[in-house]
């Protein structure tokens, strides 16, 4: 008797170590897509209060944005005017897509955006957040609107952004 429960017990611990294997890559998975939005967060929330060194900790020192393939000494100046000439400002956006590359270590955001005055609101875009296509209707030619598309890894358990390509909304769609 003794060695049959060894043997099932066996069984049991085979089938949720395999199960478990399975299951913690998902979880991973859907862990870093949290933390990537949580990145996005933050981001937002550093340019809400015009922090560009809040802003530039979410990079890695080899950041390059596009179009012009500016490094992280430019998209500091950029940043300052764009602040200067925003004044208090929101950026408004919906849920964004983020892709986890097989690897783990890599992944790719994209998410349309608006940069508007802190006092100016848009009540609708709270019950279309999580369909980017709407929310875009919505949001029409009463904003600055762009896309953002970020390209990110991992190291040492941090998402860092490492490339982004702004586009801005042209009526027609985006432009790069």
């Amino acid at each position: 008797m003794g060695h049959i429960m060894k043997h099932r017990f066996l069984h049991v611990f085979l089938f949720f170590s395999a199960l478990a294997l399975f299951i913690i890559p998902c979880c991973g998975e859907k862990d870093d897509v949290s933390a990537i939005r949580s990145l996005i967060k933050k981001g937002a929330g550093h340019a809400e209060k015009h922090e560009i060194d809040g802003i530039l900790k979410l990079a890695s020192e080899d950041l390059r944005v596009l179009p012009g393939d500016v490094d992280r000494r430019e998209v500091r100046r950029i940043l300052w005017l764009a602040f200067r000439h925003y004044g208090d400002l929101k950026v408004v956006y919906p849920r964004p897509g983020v892709e986890i590359e097989k690897d783990g270590n890599h992944a790719s955001a994209q998410f349309p955006f608006l940069i508007v005055k802190r006092d100016q609101s848009f009540p609708k875009l709270n019950e279309l957040v999580n369909d980017p296509q709407k929310w875009v209707q919505e949001v029409g030619e009463s904003a600055d609107l762009y896309r953002l598309k970020l390209r990110l890894s991992k190291s040492s358990g941090e998402w860092l952004v490492n490339q982004a390509q702004l586009e801005g909304f042209t009526g027609l769609g985006f432009s790069e």
